[in-house]
């Protein structure tokens, strides 16, 4: 469900862009519901790569199947770490391969600030636009 909710609102946003009414040429703004959109997809990137990143050291097999399947040798230990997104096979030599894709931890911590200040910009966005109708 998320890819579609992330295509879904990226697709509007696209079309916002594309259908914007010229301004004064001075920066506006955002409307509550480009900020919404943008929320949206900063969320469900987020979501989808923690998602991506908890489930990549979660396997039925034992610890020690789950390591030699990523080529790992000797005995294996697996650590987890929940934030940053983190599952490593660790040998008793110390040698520790981590079994999340790089790109997994900063698409979190990219998507959760922006899903704030989208969430932040479109209140304030919103409180303008009441007291503008007052």
């Amino acid at each position: 469900m998320t890819p579609f909710v992330f295509v879904a609102a990226a697709v509007a946003l696209a079309w916002r862009a594309c259908h914007r009414q010229p301004g004064s040429g001075w920066w506006h703004l955002p409307s509550v519901e480009t900020c919404v959109l943008v929320a949206v997809m900063a969320g469900s990137a987020a979501l989808g790569a923690y998602t991506w990143g908890a489930m990549s050291g979660f396997y039925i097999l034992d610890p020690d199947q789950m390591c030699a399947a990523k080529g790992v040798q000797g005995d294996h230990v697996v650590t987890r770490m929940t934030l940053p997104v983190s599952s490593q096979c660790v040998t008793s030599d110390g040698v520790g391969t981590e079994l999340v894709p790089d790109w997994v931890n900063p698409v979190i911590f990219m998507g959760l600030p922006l899903l704030a200040l989208a969430l932040t910009t479109g209140t304030w966005a919103g409180v303008r636009r009441l007291r503008a109708l007052r």
